[in-house]
C-alpha cells in the first residue's frame, strides 16, 4: 500500500512514464462510513505494473490525475467510482467503461467477474467485495482482491473493443464514454429524506414532517461520528415513529427500531425530534409527493390524458423492439424519461426531424437520436397523437 507521499511520488513517476491506457478501480466503505468516498485506489498500466494507493494517508491525489490526464482511463461502471475519485484530485479526460461496454454489446452479465470469466475466460477470486475497506490495516487477502480488480481490466477493455467493433457499435460506445467523462458532477438531490424506504405508506404531511425531522436529526449524528446512517436508525425505525406518532419516550419505545438496546438518552434525542415535526405549522410542512418538471409518473396518464397513454404504449412497444434488435437494454439504447417526455407533449409537426429535436434536447446522444427518432416518431403517428398534446 503507498501510504506516504515519497511513495506516491514514485508511483506518479512509474504510471507518467508507462503506456497505453490505465486501469482505475476504487474502493468504498458503503453501509459502514458516512459519504461514499474511496478507503482505496487500485491502477494498473503497462510499463508500470500494480499500484493500490491509501487515499486516507494521501488525500490529495491531483498530481497522479495529472499525469493521467491525456491516458485512457479503463473503469468497470465508471459513474459509480468517479465521484469519489473527483474528490481526491483524479478526474478523467478520456474513459472506457468496461460494464457499459458490456451492455451495448449485449452480454447478459456485466458484473465485472462475469464478463472476465465470459470474455477472457479468467474467474476471479471473490468474496470480498462487501467488507469495510475503511478497516486498517488492511488484510492481505483484501488488498490481493483488490489488486486483481484492475490486473486484466485493459485486456478486458481490448476484447470489448474488439466486440462492439464486430457489432458496429464502436462509435456508440465512444459517444457514451465521452458523455460520462464530460459530465459535470451531478447537482446535490432535493428533498433527500424523500427517498427513506418505505415512503410510501407516509401520506399524511404531519407524518411526512417526522419522517424529514427524523432523517436530518439522524443524518447529523451519522455525519458527526463518520457511520453510515442505516447504523444510527433504520429507515424502517423512522417510517414506524412517523405512522405512531408517539406521545413520549414510552411510546416511542415500543415501537420496532427503538428497542431495549437503546439508551434513554438516545430515545429522548429521537423524540424530540418527533416532537419538534409536530409543532410545527401547517405553512411548514413538506407537501406530499415530490415536486416534478416533466409529465407525471405513467400510472397516472391513462386518468389524466388516455392519448398521451396510448402514445407511451405504443413508444414503449416500438423501443423494445429495435432494443431487441440492436441486442441492448431498453434504457441503454434511450433513457425512458427521454421517451415518456417526448410522449407527453409530442413536437408539432410530428415528424422525425422534430422528434430527433426533442431527444437531442433531452440529452440524447447523437447515435441514440439517430436510431430511435425514425422509430419513435413512426410509432406516435401510428397511435394518433396528432390529436393533441399531452400538456392539458
Amino acid at each position: 500500500m503507498i501510504v506516504d507521499d515519497a511513495s506516491l511520488a514514485e508511483v506518479i513517476a512509474a504510471f507518467a512514464a508507462g503506456s497505453g491506457p490505465v486501469a482505475v478501480d476504487a474502493e468504498r466503505a458503503s453501509g459502514y462510513r458516512y459519504g461514499q468516498r474511496a478507503y482505496l485506489v487500485q491502477l494498473r498500466r503497462q510499463g508500470a505494473g500494480s499500484a493500490l494507493i491509501d487515499p486516507v494517508a494521501c488525500p490529495d491525489l491531483s498530481a497522479l490525475g495529472e499525469a493521467l490526464s491525456d491516458v485512457e482511463w479503463v473503469l468497470h461502471a465508471a459513474t459509480q467510482d468517479l465521484p469519489c475519485l473527483r474528490e481526491i484530485g483524479m478526474v478523467p479526460t478520456r474513459l472506457f467503461d468496461t460494464e457499459l461496454a458490456g451492455r451495448l454489446a449485449g452480454f447478459p452479465r456485466v458484473g465485472l467477474g462475469a464478463m472476465v470469466e465470459g470474455v477472457l475466460g479468467f474467474v476471479l477470486e471473490k468474496g470480498h467485495s462487501a467488507v469495510d475497506w475503511s478497516t486498517r490495516p488492511l488484510p492481505e487477502p483484501w488488498l490481493r482482491y483488490a489488486a486483481l480488480d484492475v490486473e486484466l481490466l485493459v485486456d478486458l477493455r481490448d476484447a470489448l473493443e474488439k466486440e462492439l467493433d464486430r457489432q458496429g457499435k464502436l462509435e456508440w460506445a465512444h459517444q457514451e464514454f465521452d458523455a460520462i467523462a464530460s459530465a459535470p458532477p451531478p447537482e446535490p438531490r432535493k428533498d433527500p429524506w424523500r427517498r427513506t424506504s418505505g415512503m410510501h405508506k407516509v401520506r399524511r404531511r404531519r407524518q411526512l414532517g417526522v419522517v424529514r425531522e427524523l432523517w436530518q436529526t439522524r443524518d447529523k449524528i451519522a455525519q458527526r461520528r463518520d457511520v453510515s446512517p442505516g447504523k444510527v436508525l433504520s429507515d424502517a425505525a423512522i417510517v414506524e415513529a412517523a405512522l405512531g406518532l408517539p406521545l413520549n419516550v414510552q411510546a416511542l419505545a415500543a415501537l420496532n427500531g427503538f428497542g431495549h438496546r437503546m439508551g434513554r438518552r438516545q430515545l429522548e434525542q429521537w423524540q424530540a425530534a418527533v416532537d419538534r415535526a409536530k409543532a410545527l405549522g401547517e405553512s411548514q410542512l413538506p407537501q406530499p409527493g415530490q415536486q416534478v418538471t416533466g409529465p407525471p409518473p405513467p400510472r397516472a396518464w391513462a386518468d389524466k390524458d388516455p392519448a398521451a397513454a396510448a402514445r407511451l404504449s405504443a413508444a414503449r412497444s416500438a423501443v423494445s423492439a429495435l432494443a431487441e434488435e440492436l441486442n441492448m437494454p431498453q434504457e441503454n439504447l434511450i433513457a425512458p424519461d427521454s421517451v415518456r417526455r417526448v410522449c407527453w407533449e409530442p413536437p408539432k409537426p410530428l415528424d422525425g426531424e422534430k422528434v430527433a429535436h426533442a431527444l437531442a434536447s433531452y440529452g440524447a446522444r447523437a447515435w441514440q437520436v439517430e436510431q430511435v427518432a425514425p422509430v419513435l416518431a413512426a410509432a406516435l403517428a401510428d397511435s394518433g397523437s396528432d390529436s393533441g398534446s399531452g400538456s392539458a
